[in-house]
Order: structure tokens, then C-alpha cells, then sequence
């Protein structure tokens, strides 16, 4: 019978990624991860480690989990955007392109498309190294704008 090796389980911490502080929902489906871009831009990453506490009856990660993921991390793109000033979402749409398994590292990259007094449009993938595992886009609302 063949040696069977498996890579040790990513550790976001010795990859230099950061816990994010979270309480309520977040706290319950987190940890999240954040981390800087090299370069110019300087955008922040958002990651977090998919745990069979995440996983639907097929064995992969629920969908629910991947939404609430992307609406929290382009949220936080908004939030940058917008001044660091609270937002909630009004629209959301998801594309579930490809599956995240138990054990996947799974990023946001998020991009603000426009900005207005009192909205801000966004869209972002979701990614498992070069993988898409979800496209998403919406429509955030400046609160008190």
C-alpha cells in the first residue's frame, strides 16, 4: 500500500495574516483573517479557514457560510471606502462558481466600483489560491448619509 503524505493544515498566523476582532454572528462563523497587500494599493485581504463546522450535508463548505463571508468582506471594502463609516447591505448577489472544501484557506478580493454620497457598489471573488469559488457584487447604503 502507497505512503499516503498530506500537507500540514494552512496556519494563517505563520502566514502572516491576522485574527480580525469579532463578536456576535461574526464570532460564531469566524475566525476571520485580515492581511495588507504588498504594493501600492495597500487593500486589505480577508481569509478565513474552512472547518467542518462549515460544511453542508454534501461535505463541502454551505453556501450560507460563503454569503455571509462575502457580504461581511466587501462590507468591510464599503466601510474603508466610505470612511470607516457604518453601511449595511441593501443588495447582494452571489455566483457560486466552484466548491470549498474542509480545510481550504478561502480569500476575499473586493473592489469598490463607484461611491456616491449615500451608496457604494462593489464587487469581489471569493478564492481558494488561483481558484474562484464565488463572484459576487451589491449595493451597500452609508448609514446617517
Amino acid at each position: 500500500m502507497p505512503h499516503e503524505t498530506r500537507e500540514p493544515p494552512f496556519d494563517p498566523r505563520a502566514a502572516g495574516w491576522k485574527p480580525l476582532p469579532a463578536e456576535d454572528y461574526p464570532a460564531l462563523i469566524g475566525p476571520f483573517w485580515a492581511k495588507r497587500e504588498p504594493g501600492e494599493l495597500k487593500r486589505w485581504r480577508y481569509g478565513f479557514l474552512a472547518e467542518k463546522r462549515h460544511a453542508n450535508i454534501g461535505g463541502v463548505v454551505h453556501g450560507g457560510m460563503l454569503m455571509s463571508f462575502a457580504d461581511d468582506m466587501l462590507g468591510m471594502a464599503v466601510w474603508e471606502s466610505a470612511g470607516r463609516k457604518p453601511c449595511t447591505t441593501v443588495q447582494l448577489n452571489t455566483h457560486f462558481i466552484s466548491p470549498a472544501r474542509i480545510g481550504d484557506f478561502v480569500e476575499s478580493r473586493a473592489e469598490v466600483m463607484r461611491a456616491t454620497r449615500t451608496v457604494v457598489f462593489v464587487r469581489g471573488m471569493l478564492v481558494v489560491g488561483d481558484r474562484t469559488v464565488v463572484s459576487a457584487d451589491g449595493v451597500w447604503k452609508i448609514l446617517g448619509a
